[in-house]
């Protein structure tokens, strides 16, 4: 088996970074301009990359699938980012931000990266405020934080429900400031379709396709950096930006890079229910909301029929025939405990019969008490833009009826494996942001997606990246004229030529929808060995009917939508395979994976330390090959590994 080297500097967990930094390789400023990176992705982790990569002196070519970096998808976080600065005083330290984020991730994630990304959160908020970044106050002039789950203390810092807009704007601030000044050059409407990988090993560029003129493109440099986000839309219908997408990922791993925990992707429990067949995503609600909102079903199901019928109106329901659910069986934590917990909760009580709405797919957030107590006006104030959105896309009153809601697939902690440097077993390719899979284990808590981008690209890609560069300045300009970028170019237009060539019947879509519900039905929130099983041979045959019958109209010349989206299907057809077998073979339940099998009494996850207390890196083993797994055994010496309760403190 592959000996997996994580790079974890030696010495006590809360000085390992320090030490780190201590004995880094630098390049000093005069070399810093002999060196060339390549940034995929302008999203928090890229963007902010990218413009630090640029101040420190490096030529950075950052590269951005939509026409500006301001529409990345990190602009879609609405709740908050989390920081361990205790403003609240209640309670909070790096080391509790730590523990929390381990534990939340059922114990799947690595020691030492967690710990980093606690370490330096409270350095996010300095940067992000020193950039203007327009973070909700008390009246007081203080930051103001709020509650999120997984966390017993308030240690979310927001800006209404629109953080994520608000912090890209921030780091797209910092990014312009250097493409102004020339150290990083700004490509838009490009996608990524290969990575170059060397004879020696070592990733030094990529090919891009222009998505104007539909030209193939070719770029070199010392060190590639991959910032594209998660592949829930593998799913079809998710919470992500229509243009989030795996590829760039999945190439990487087809040329060598080990993907690591594919099966692990989280159902937000709070998303505006599926409402019909021609959907194309869902809308995410903001956990946020959970903080004064509270979850219910009702009792009898004789109510939820007379609400179906209109001779009853939820909030009539009188309160000894409510279910507060999630308070019944998680007294500690509430209406706030992790997503995964949350997410299977309303599924139980659905699938019990007790869901309400049309489809009975769906459980209440109701704001009532908090308006009895709190006023109209302070619940305005703090989530007015997020029941706008949902008046506008329902056609109800949030402030007058509870909100309908459901789990939908939201996040990605799964991605490409990475050492702690946040490199990849290819040198040279880095992966920051969800496209890596380092931070969250089995499960993301809330708010903590936005501080690893920011973490990432602020504060740790710049040293690690150098010190991979530091021994580059001899190398010289990376030509592209080389036998790797002319059969990278080759094999990705001959990918083009072929899709193109099907001429068949069945539209992207269409086929799209047919993978999504394969994938919902049997890699969803609930698995099991026989639908896993189901699930891989029912992809085979689906891929293999794709390549038959897809019809991809148009030209490859200019913009052609359709062939964007199949090439990414083709991408999803292959990795939807590989999470339905990680799946398959971790049989445990852990944080977002659920194996019904698996699980104790009560209906909560059973874990199997013993057997899966690893990280599962897939390797790449040729096309209808079975990849290799390669296993990085996770330790843990600084907390308790201990089975997840949310029911105490």
């Amino acid at each position: 088996m592959t000996k997996i080297d994580s790079k974890i500097p030696a010495g006590p967990l809360a000085e390992k970074w320090t030490h780190y930094k201590e004995h880094q390789n630098l390049v000093n400023p005069a070399n810093k301009r002999k060196i060339d990176i390549i940034v995929i992705g302008t999203g928090l982790a890229g963007g902010a990359a990218a413009a630090s990569l640029g101040e420190l002196g490096f030529n950075v070519k950052v590269f951005c699938i939509q026409d500006s970096p301001r529409r990345a998808h990190s602009i879609a976080a609405q709740g908050g980012i989390n920081a361990a600065k205790n403003y609240p005083n209640d309670g909070d330290t790096v080391y509790r931000l730590f523990y929390d984020t381990i534990k939340g991730g059922d114990y799947r994630a690595r020691e030492a990266n967690v710990y980093r990304l606690a370490e330096v959160s409270n350095n996010i908020i300095d940067q992000c405020v020193a950039q203007g970044v327009p973070f909700a106050r008390e009246y007081s002039g203080y930051l103001a934080n709020r509650s999120f789950g997984g966390a017993l203390v308030s240690r979310t810092f927001y800006a209404r429900g629109q953080t994520g807009q608000q912090l890209l704007l921030g780091a797209y601030g910092a990014l312009s400031k250097e493409i102004k000044r020339g150290s990083v050059k700004l490509y838009t409407r490009r996608e990524m379709l290969d990575l170059v990988v060397t004879g020696e090993g070592k990733a030094r560029g990529v090919i891009v396709r222009n998505l104007f003129t539909g030209e193939i493109e070719r770029y070199g440099a010392h060190a590639v950096l991959l910032a594209t986000g998660g592949y829930g839309n593998v799913y079809f219908l998710s919470t992500n930006a229509m243009t989030s997408n795996g590829s760039a990922a999945w190439r990487a791993y087809k040329r060598g890079a080990w993907f690591a925990n594919p099966c692990y992707v989280q159902i937000h429990p709070t998303c505006i229910p599926v409402h019909g067949s021609y959907q194309s995503k869902l809308t995410l609600m903001s956990e946020s909301l959970r903080n004064d909102g509270r979850i219910w079903v009702p009792k009898n199901k004789e109510d939820i029929e007379k609400v179906r019928s209109g001779a009853l109106k939820p909030k009539d329901i009188p309160e000894e025939n409510r279910d507060y659910y999630l308070e019944r069986r998680y007294p500690a934590f509430g209406n706030l405990v992790p997503r995964d917990v949350a997410s299977r909760a309303a599924k139980e009580r659905c699938d019990a019969g007790y869901g309400v709405g049309n489809t009975g797919l769906a459980v209440y957030l109701d704001f009532k008490d908090a308006i009895d107590r709190l006023g109209k006006e302070v619940i305005k104030a703090r989530y007015g833009n997020l029941f706008d959105m949902y008046e506008r896309i329902v056609d109800d009153n949030p402030y007058e009826t509870p909100m309908m809601i459901y789990p939908a697939i939201h996040y990605s902690m799964g991605g490409l494996w990475v050492d702690y440097e946040l490199q990849s077993n290819i040198p040279g390719l880095f992966v920051g942001g969800e496209a890596n899979f380092s931070d969250h284990g089995a499960n993301r808590l809330g708010a903590s997606a936005l501080m690893q981008g920011l973490s990432d690209g602020y504060f740790v890609l710049p040293y690690t990246m150098q010190n991979y560069l530091a021994d580059q300045i001899t190398v010289g300009a990376i030509p592209t004229n080389t036998p790797e970028f002319d059969a990278a170019e080759k094999a990705v237009k001959d990918r083009i030529q072929k899709l193109m060539s099907v001429n068949g019947t069945e539209t992207v879509d269409a086929l799209h929808k047919r993978l999504g519900l394969i994938m919902w039905d049997h890699v969803g929130m609930a698995r099991n060995k026989e639908g896993l099983e189901k699930a891989i041979k029912d992809i085979q045959a689906l891929r293999k009917e794709f390549w038959e019958k897809v019809r991809v109209p148009g030209s490859p010349d200019g913009i052609n939508i359709e062939l964007e989206k199949a090439l990414r299907l083709a991408d999803f057809l292959e990795l939807g395979e590989l999470m339905a077998r990680d799946a398959l073979h971790r049989e445990e339940s852990a944080g977002g994976h659920f194996r019904e099998e698996f699980q104790t009494p009560e209906g909560e996850a059973l874990r199997n330390d013993k057997d899966y207390m690893y990280v599962g890196a897939w390797e790449y083993t040729g096309d209808d090959k079975e990849p290799k797994l390669n296993k990085e055994e996770l330790k843990y010496e600084n907390i308790e590994v201990k089975t997840r309760n949310y029911k105490t403190a």
